[in-house]
């Protein structure tokens, strides 16, 4: 998918584009983590229009923290670029590390997921491991990014000072369907800190996102605290929620929730770090 339509995009934009395309030559050949979301997609195509297909290889970690619709996004998005797709299986869920959910969490799971990436590159013959970090998570604790920081994970979007705008239009105009996709993050994500994390809990969650995600709630997350269901959409579709709690309910108790609760402050990202003071994490 090249950019057809460069010339839509401010000069600004523009330049920050070249910048990273430069960046990206100068790699000659990178491994893409890749997650099918808005930053990594971008970066995904981008890499593809400027090494060349043989130059890319997307590769995916599939744990239980990922959810199946992302898994099969993953695939699809890589064929319409023209990447090579691979799957790596991830274990930070065996890293007590990561299983005992501390407010650093993310340091684990992104330390499993770079150090197997590494290794792929290396096998492969691949120059470096790319990251989809943008020049919006500058400034947040981000144990993720620090993570790919100390294993030599190379940010070409951040270091070309591209922000999630800046990928959303850019997106745009090279004709790629996740320019407005809604944020994404980890299953993990909606266990409050502290809490195990396990491979039940995770998939109940899933399975609790996708019936609202097929009654239309493209933008939700189900927060998960033992027995109680705790959801956020965002407050202009509060009213919907409401109006379809009797279904909702049933599905949820089917899944063995016991409570169903919906958040009145609706939908925002990093709810689960409102109990850090001063901090805000990739818990999205």
């Amino acid at each position: 998918m090249n950019c057809k339509t460069d010339q839509q995009l401010d000069a600004e934009l523009q330049s920050k584009l070249d910048e990273a395309r430069g960046i990206l030559r100068s790699l000659g050949s990178v491994v893409v983590a890749f997650s099918a979301g808005v930053d990594s997609t971008f970066l995904l195509n981008l890499a593809v229009e400027t090494l060349g297909t043989q130059n890319v290889l997307a590769v995916m970690g599939i744990s239980p923290s990922l959810g199946q619709r992302e898994r099969q996004a993953g695939h699809e998005l890589a064929r319409q670029i023209g990447a090579e797709f691979v799957e790596v299986e991830t274990g930070e869920l065996s890293d007590p590390s990561y299983a005992s959910n501390p407010t650093n969490r993310c340091f684990y799971c992104k330390e499993d997921l770079f150090v197997r990436l590494k290794k792929l590159a290396e096998n492969r013959s691949f120059k470096a491991v790319l990251s989809g970090a943008n020049a919006d998570d500058v400034g947040d604790f981000r144990p993720g990014l620090q993570a790919g920081k100390e294993l030599g994970v190379r940010t070409p979007l951040l270091d070309a000072g591209l922000t999630k705008d800046d990928i959303r239009r850019a997106s745009r105009a090279m004709g790629l369907k996740t320019w407005n996709k809604p944020a994404m993050a980890c299953l993990a994500s909606r266990v409050p800190y502290g809490d195990e994390i396990t491979a039940e809990k995770l998939k109940r969650i899933e399975q609790a996102e996708y019936v609202l995600k097929d009654l239309g709630f493209a933008q939700c997350r189900v927060r998960d605290h033992g027995n109680l269901a705790r959801i956020e959409v965002p407050q202009d579709v509060l009213s919907k929620l409401f109006s379809l709690r009797e279904s909702i309910i049933a599905s949820f108790k089917s899944l063995g929730y016991t409570y169903v609760t919906m958040d009145l402050q609706g939908f925002r990202s990093g709810s689960m770090n409102e109990v850090i003071i001063g901090g805000d994490d990739e818990q999205r």
